[in-house]
C-alpha cells in the first residue's frame, strides 16, 4: 500500500451501515461526497455511534478498504471535516483523537533559494 502525500482525504458526514462493503462503499462516494471514487483520494466513512471508521480508495489495481473499530471511546465527530477536504496528517491525528479544527494550516512553501 502506498499513499503519496498529494492523496486528500474526504470524511462523509452522513452516518454509514458498516456492514457495507467495498462495492456498497464505492458507490456512495459520487453522491454523498462529489468526488470520483477511482481518483485514488481516501474516502471516510464513520458508523453512526462513531466507533467504526472504513476508509476506501483506489490504488491503481483495485480498490482497498481499511476499517478501524474502537473498544472504548469514539472517533471524535466529523462534523468540522466534513466541510472541506483534509491532509493525511489531519486523518491521522483526527484517527487518534484528536479534534481538528476547521482551520486550515499553514500552506507550504516553495523555496527556490537560501538567503
Amino acid at each position: 500500500m502506498l499513499i503519496t502525500g498529494d492523496v486528500r482525504a474526504f470524511i462523509c458526514r452522513d452516518t454509514v451501515d458498516m456492514r457495507k462493503s467495498i462495492d456498497g462503499l464505492s458507490y456512495l462516494v459520487q453522491p454523498l461526497l462529489g468526488q470520483n471514487p477511482l481518483s485514488g483520494h481516501l474516502f471516510v466513512f464513520v458508523s453512526r455511534d462513531r466507533s467504526k471508521v472504513k476508509i476506501l480508495y483506489w490504488d491503481r489495481t483495485g480498490f482497498a478498504l481499511w476499517y478501524k473499530r474502537l473498544e472504548r471511546r469514539r472517533f471524535p465527530s466529523p462534523a468540522t471535516l466534513a466541510q472541506r477536504d483534509f491532509s493525511l496528517a489531519e486523518l491521522n491525528a483526527w484517527l487518534e483523537g484528536i479534534e481538528i479544527p476547521a482551520l486550515r494550516p499553514h500552506r507550504g512553501v516553495q523555496a527556490t533559494r537560501v538567503t
